[in-house]
């Protein structure tokens, strides 16, 4: 059937019709209705806003969670001469002031940030003096705290769509439970009908699930990939299997290389190009790897290790065979990795004592009713990781009791180029003493010299925006390399909100429900493994699509095969004997350092896992470090409680 805008669609983007749920999200938005759209991963939910932001009067924005979505989508409209650009951390302070002079011109039609980027008071007033038409979400759920990937920044986003006054709201995702979806659509009065859901179900994609011990898994896994034709993801949970198994794999002549967050940029970039060039056959990746991999012929997907739930297992699947050609899912399944992904759940739980820790340094740090903050500092203080640290900063926000004003590098340090004096010469006046000054209020070690701001302002009456401004053209002629770090984010703050009883407790009890919310989610993925009705159809039942057929027929289940998972081997129970020679040891080592231990410090250091305090405190050169890393939390914890000394 002829869409009445297929015209406008051939024209700008070269398509003959829209896809299924396309052309019905384009034509809600243009008869000026917010929608959420819920499409399998791959199935073109981006150009759903391309294309309606050509027929809106304004700018769209666009918010996405990752720079690489970003950079994809921008290469995108740009091929096809359609007006769009990002604000993002890669633009020089040049490049930043021409795309918000595009913007404010009315030349730029769509325009990409970070939800991050909100955080910034000179953003905020810039985005506030311009006309804008719609706000796209990408990976919406990211907003539901019920959702897998939350992510706290997210939840402001209702509270900006009104204060910038944005009539529409267009929301996208792949993954959503119908809890989720209603969430959603409830934080941006999304009405029901304007909710367009394709159906979750993927005819092409082979879900089986095996039941492996640990020693059949890298046979098991060689065996598999030697049987496909293309290219393949293999994921793993931690950093170190993802580099040991690539080696694994090389070792018998697969073409693999490991990608995670531990490497550098650059590294990551080369090894994702490898892979889209077909030069590279497999990737044994931890999560880090996938969102904004858009390949069309990824032919098998792997979980080597368990995936932390089923949005995450559905995710990772949906990046195979987006080409609609026949892919294979594959699960090696045990319960060796249950404590692992638990871990990393109760790991970001802070304790009520580092909760006490955040409040009390906002109330004896704010001067003027504002408060500095060093995320890094921040943490290490409070023993709480970043992440977790900022959902906490967020709640408070969402509470009116902190607001961002702003953010600032609290350090830069360059190194010369070109000649000193050689570089003064070239401007005149009085550019040319302020240059000056900037070196003079230098301090070199070697080759690298870090700028005295304070000093520099008493001297020169400089302002640092001014200051900052003249670094960043230096460096972009070529004159110095300049290197920011140590962000700081400056707060307003409600003294008395924040003194207010109970706010700790409070606080730690909304954390302990998302731990409880959390695990919960574990226990669903393990007995969606185990099922013995078809795959395909529970996993899109999970997703509220009730289309999919009952039995799909290219599933392990649908060919007779019920997994059973079980440990390789039963975990040991540690001796208390040595559990309280390891809790002396650990008492003494803290002592000496004037470090605190409680009972879910002790809890985490025997289950191995990491905090700020286990770094600062150099908790791993301890050998009871991870000494009951194979047990269930809960199960180091009761026998810990009956070893505290009371």
């Amino acid at each position: 059937m002829n869409h009445p805008l297929s015209l406008q669609l051939k024209q700008a983007f070269g398509f003959e019709q829209f896809r299924p749920g396309q052309g019905q999200v384009v034509e809600t938005l243009l008869a000026q209705r917010s929608c959420l759209a819920i499409f399998p991963t791959g199935s073109g939910k981006s150009l759903c806003y391309q294309f309606t932001a050509l027929q809106l009067p304004h700018l769209t924005l666009v918010v996405s969670p990752l720079l690489a979505l970003i950079k994809d989508q921008l290469n995108f409209l740009q091929q096809k001469g359609i007006a769009a650009a990002s604000l993002d951390s890669t633009l020089s302070a040049e490049q930043s002031r021409q795309v918000m002079a595009e913007v404010r011109s009315g030349k730029t039609k769509i325009l990409m940030v970070s939800v991050e980027r909100f955080k910034n008071e000179r953003f905020r007033q810039f985005i506030q003096g311009v006309p804008l038409s719609m706000l796209v979400v990408d990976e919406a759920h990211c907003i539901s705290e019920w959702g897998h990937n939350f992510r706290p920044d997210y939840l402001k986003l209702p509270q900006y769509r009104s204060e910038l006054n944005i009539p529409l709201v267009l929301l996208l995702t792949a993954t959503a439970t119908r809890k989720v979806k209603q969430d959603m659509a409830a934080r941006f009065a999304i009405a029901e009908q304007d909710i367009v859901q394709t159906g979750f179900y993927r005819n092409n994609l082979d879900i089986a699930v095996s039941s492996c011990v640990a020693e059949q898994k890298l046979p098991h896994l060689l065996s598999f990939i030697r049987q496909q034709q293309g290219a393949g993801i293999v994921y793993v949970t931690l950093q170190q299997s993802a580099d040991d198994l690539a080696k694994a794999l090389r070792q018998q002549g697969i073409n693999a290389a490991a990608y995670h967050a531990g490497y550098g940029n650059e590294q990551r970039q080369q090894i994702q190009q490898n892979f889209m060039d077909d030069r590279l056959q497999v990737v044994v990746a931890t999560i880090a790897f996938g969102m904004g991999v858009d390949k069309s012929n990824i032919r098998f997907v792997v979980h080597f290790d368990l995936p932390k739930s089923i949005e995450n297992f559905s995710q990772e699947i949906g990046r195979a065979g987006r080409d609609g050609a026949p892919a294979q899912c594959l699960t090696l399944a045990n319960l060796d990795g249950l404590t692992t992904v638990e871990n990393f759940v109760y790991g970001d739980t802070p304790e009520l004592s580092g909760i006490e820790i955040v409040l009390n340094s906002i109330v004896s740090e704010t001067q003027a009713g504002q408060w500095e903050m060093q995320i890094n500092q921040l943490a290490n203080l409070s023993n709480i990781r970043q992440l977790p640290l900022k959902t906490l900063l967020v709640q408070l926000e969402l509470q009116g009791l902190i607001k961002p004003l702003y953010a600032y590098y609290a350090d830069f340090r360059y190194k010369l180029l070109q000649d000193k004096q050689a570089i003064i010469g070239r401007f005149e006046g009085e550019r040319g003493a302020f240059i000056k000054a900037i070196f003079q209020h230098t301090q070199m070690k070697k080759i690298w010299g870090s700028l005295d701001f304070a000093a520099l302002y008493q001297d020169y009456q400089a302002e640092r925006s001014r200051v900052v401004v003249a670094l960043e053209y230096l460096s972009e002629q070529g004159l110095i390399e300049l290197e920011t770090k140590k962000i700081t984010d400056v707060y307003q703050v409600n003294i008395e909100g924040i003194k207010a009883e109970g706010l700790a407790q409070h606080l730690a009890d909304y954390f302990l429900d998302k731990q409880n919310k959390e695990i919960k989610r574990i226990g669903q993925l393990l007995r969606f493994f185990e099922l013995d009705s078809c795959l395909s159809y529970q996993l899109a039942r999970y997703f509220d699509d009730h289309q999919a057929p009952e039995h799909c027929g290219h599933c392990s289940v649908c060919r007779g095969k019920v997994a059973k998972l079980a440990y390789s081997q039963p975990a040991q129970a540690i001796a208390d004997q040595q559990i309280a020679a390891d809790l002396r040891d650990l008492t003494q080592h803290l002592a000496a350092q004037q470090g605190k231990l409680s009972p879910v410090m002790a809890v985490r250091f025997l289950a191995g896992m990491t905090s700020p305090w286990s770094t600062k405190y150099k908790l791993r050169q301890l050998p009871g470090f991870g000494r009951c890393a194979d047990l269930p939390y809960a199960d180091i914890l009761a026998q810990l409680e009956r070893l505290w000394p009371r």
